[in-house]
């Protein structure tokens, strides 16, 4: 199979020429705010958001402004952010994580609310159904616990003989405990036995790749987290250190070094999120917007991090990868 080497672009945030929406700085009207609440600090995400709504017309500081809130993977500081941009009164709060869409409802249910990512609204109490979310939340819906079997699958056709799986995730995530759940099945089924490496914090990641070793885990299964990402190229390289094939979610994590990942484009869901912005700044409800689903979902592999820990990708998997790493 040729290999399709992946080219990564910081987005910029400018406008590219397109006229704004509306001309508020002529008009003295004030430019709505929109609050970022982000569970981590996933820059290169939200770079893609701005860069949408740009695209759009909306040039910041003409006819919008933005009040990011940052908790990088703390997540006891999203109440407080989030109740901080209800006093601001934004016109919107965008958010990353489930933990952060969960603290911006509960901060508020006239503020309208766009999910860039999140695992599943319906069972978290944010929205009534996909279709008509009812309530103030709407937005993109990255469906990571349904994939997690699919992500089980890959790693297992990548090492038939696995008898001994670890599960590296965040504890404190409200958004990891499904998948972890989805994966306890699967393994199940599969008679491998699996090693739970839940964490607290950055510091216990060490440990917990120590942990894996000692207990002769064959793989780590990384569930993605707004703790996690800041911390992707440790983890690839606490992987390789201790010759451990790793599957993740986000393609950022191969990119960083990791073997596999299987998930939707997150580019491309705060893209859409920048979407739904502009359909509520222009009138709409988010109780009537339908929450959407990725469809199209891309299996990458790290073919430089394989050579490193002496594996061979079957074929067959290499056949349904979208992206090759060289």
């Amino acid at each position: 199979m040729g290999a399709n080497r992946r080219r990564r672009f910081l987005l910029a945030t400018a406008t590219f020429g397109v006229a704004p929406l509306r001309c508020l700085a002529q008009s003295g009207a004030r430019a709505p705010v929109l609050g970022l609440l982000d569970a981590g600090n996933r820059l290169e995400w939200w770079a893609a958001f701005r860069q949408r709504l740009g695209e759009l017309g909306y040039v910041e500081g003409r006819n919008v402004r933005y009040e990011p809130r940052t908790a990088d993977g703390k997540l006891e500081q999203l109440s407080a952010m989030a109740q901080e941009l209800v006093r601001l009164k934004v016109a919107v709060i965008v958010t990353a994580g489930n933990a952060a869409a969960l603290e911006a409802r509960r901060a508020t249910h006239k503020i309208p609310i766009v999910t860039a990512t999140g695992a599943d609204h319906v069972t978290h109490g944010l929205a009534v159904s996909f279709a008509r979310p009812g309530r103030n939340v709407t937005g993109m819906a990255s469906i990571t616990n349904d994939l997690t079997g699919k992500r089980f699958d890959l790693l297992h056709e990548v090492l038939p003989g696995l008898s001994r799986l670890a599960v590296l995730w965040h504890a404190d995530n409200i958004g990891s405990a499904g998948a972890i759940s989805v994966l306890e099945a699967a393994t199940e089924s599969a008679k491998v036995a699996l090693q739970n490496l839940g964490v607290t914090s950055a510091t216990e990641i060490v440990d917990a790749f120590s942990a894996a070793t000692r207990e002769r885990a064959e793989a780590v299964f990384v569930v993605a987290g707004p703790l996690f990402y800041a911390e992707r190229s440790r983890i690839a390289e606490l992987a390789l250190k201790y010759r451990l094939p790793t599957m993740h979610g986000p393609s950022e994590y191969v990119d960083a070094g990791g073997l596999l990942s299987y998930a939707a484009s997150y580019v491309d869901l705060f893209r859409h999120a920048a979407g739904y912005v502009d359909k509520i700044l222009k009138g709409a409800k988010p109780a009537n917007l339908a929450i959407e689903r990725p469809t199209k979902f891309d299996l990458v592999i790290n073919l430089k991090t394989a050579k490193a820990l002496g594996l061979a990708i079957p074929q067959s998997v290499l056949l349904q990868a979208t992206e090759v790493i060289e």
